[in-house]
Parts: C-alpha cells; sequence; structure tokens
C-alpha cells in the first residue's frame, strides 16, 4: 500500500480508459475519490466503492473556468481537503497543420494544456492550508517527439511539461510536488482508433499496422491503464515526496529522455 489512506484524491477525464483505471487504483490504494468527467461516472465510481472508500461522480466540463471552481468547493465540502489532483482529462487530433482552424487549435489547447493551469489555480489555495499536496499531469511521449499531423497535440502536450515545472518549482517549498506522465501507447479505445485510422491511411490492415509498432516498443507490448495508474499512485505517495518537477516517460523504452 502507498500510505493513501484518508487522502483525497481528484482525477479529470476520469470516466473511462486510463482515467477510471487511476480513479480504481487510488481507491484501492486508500483514497476517497472525486471522478470528474463531462460523461457518466457511475462506472468508475463503482469501481472505487468496491474498495471501501467514499467516492463520487462531478460532472465537470474542464474548458469552465467557473464549472472548475465550483466542482473543486463541492469536493471541499464533502471532504474538507483535497490532497491529490489528476489533470488526466485530454483529447488527441492528427489535422494536417495548414487543415487547423483557430476553433480546433483552442478546443485541444483549452482541454489539453489550459484546463491544468484553470484547476491548479482552483485547487492550490486548498492544498496550501495542509501544507501537502501533489499534482500529477498526464502528458505524453508526443510531449518529447514529434509526429506528422499532430501539432495541436504535440504542442499542448509539450506545453503540459513547461507547465508542470513551473508549478513545481513555485509549490515545492510549501510541500507540494507536481510531476508528469509521458506515456507511450496504451491500450485504450482512442489509441485502437488512431491506429485504425492510421492503417487505412497506409493501406494495411490495423493487425498490420500494431505489429509494425510493436517492433519499435523495446518491451515487445503495448502498455496498459493500469501501469500507468501504478506511476500515478507512486507519485501521490509519500514515498515519492523527493520527485518533483519530473516528465516521467511510460513508454516500454521508446523515448530516453
Amino acid at each position: 500500500m502507498r500510505g493513501l489512506k484518508g487522502r483525497v484524491a481528484c482525477v479529470t477525464g476520469a470516466a473511462q480508459g486510463i482515467g477510471q483505471e487511476i480513479c480504481a487504483r487510488l481507491a484501492e490504494e486508500g483514497a476517497h475519490v472525486a471522478v470528474m468527467d463531462i460523461r457518466d461516472t457511475a462506472s468508475a465510481v463503482e469501481r472505487c466503492t468496491q474498495f471501501g472508500v467514499d467516492a463520487q461522480g462531478f460532472l465537470l466540463d474542464v474548458r469552465d473556468k467557473q464549472q472548475i471552481h465550483a466542482v473543486v468547493q463541492e469536493i471541499f465540502k464533502r471532504w474538507g481537503r483535497i490532497d491529490i489532483w489528476v489533470n488526466n482529462a485530454g483529447i488527441f487530433d492528427n489535422t494536417a497543420t495548414v487543415d487547423v482552424s483557430d476553433e480546433l487549435w483552442d478546443r485541444v489547447s483549452d482541454i489539453n494544456y489550459k484546463s491544468m493551469f484553470l484547476c491548479a489555480q482552483a485547487v492550490i489555495p486548498i492544498m496550501e492550508k495542509n501544507q501537502w499536496g501533489r499534482f500529477v499531469n498526464l502528458s505524453s511521449m508526443a510531449g518529447k517527439m514529434a509526429y506528422s499531423e499532430e501539432i495541436a497535440y504535440c504542442s499542448t502536450k509539450a506545453a503540459v511539461l513547461g507547465l508542470t515545472r513551473a508549478l513545481a518549482v513555485e509549490l515545492g517549498p510549501k510541500g507540494i510536488t507536481a510531476n508528469a506522465i509521458c506515456p507511450g501507447p496504451i491500450e485504450t479505445e482512442m489509441l485502437k482508433n488512431t491506429y485504425q485510422h492510421l492503417a487505412d491511411i497506409n493501406g494495411v490492415t490495423l493487425e498490420e499496422w500494431c505489429d509494425s509498432i510493436l517492433k519499435t516498443i523495446p518491451v515487445v507490448r503495448f502498455g496498459k491503464p493500469a501501469d500507468v495508474a501504478a506511476l500515478v499512485a507512486f507519485l501521490a505517495s509519500e514515498e515519492a515526496g523527493f520527485i518533483n518537477g519530473q516528465a516521467i516517460n511510460i513508454d516500454g523504452g521508446l523515448v530516453f529522455y
């Protein structure tokens, strides 16, 4: 156990996929969990409560500053504290640079990056009172590498790393750490859809495309949401108290910096 019993953990984009797995793992470690998403959170909440902790779903559009502040106050009213905040909400986009509209750029930026800033603004005062806190921000290997026709996605995921470092420097003296996670290919519905699109473009089957990707991963497998959740649980714990401002890869050995 990571010693999270009694902590209050909040996860955005938590209804399914990696977000839901993070919620379940934090609950398994003993944390009470605020499950936040624009979609139905019932499934994630149910998984959390199976571990005997208190969990509640909150409707949250991470682009809406007023809604963020309102949800943060609801969470504080319910549990009287916020210890762990996981910025997991995000969207993928693979539009060619010349085809990216202002509206699309703003949407990807608002969800993938600006939302983390807005959430931090709302949560920091609560963490400061306890002189303890953990921010874990989901970036991507695309925050360190570039991919064709992913300019909005790569740019926003790289921006997450700068935001994380700035939070780490500012908040470290107050007992609050901030770290980023950079996942590689993780088995989710979003990855499947992305790979299907790329397979279609390249005139191969989905299986053939996946096999070609596997050959580039040193551990020769795709990641699982549980792999990411385990890293989040560690970074949220006391054990990780001296880890701050880092961008940690979880990609089977694809990226070495």
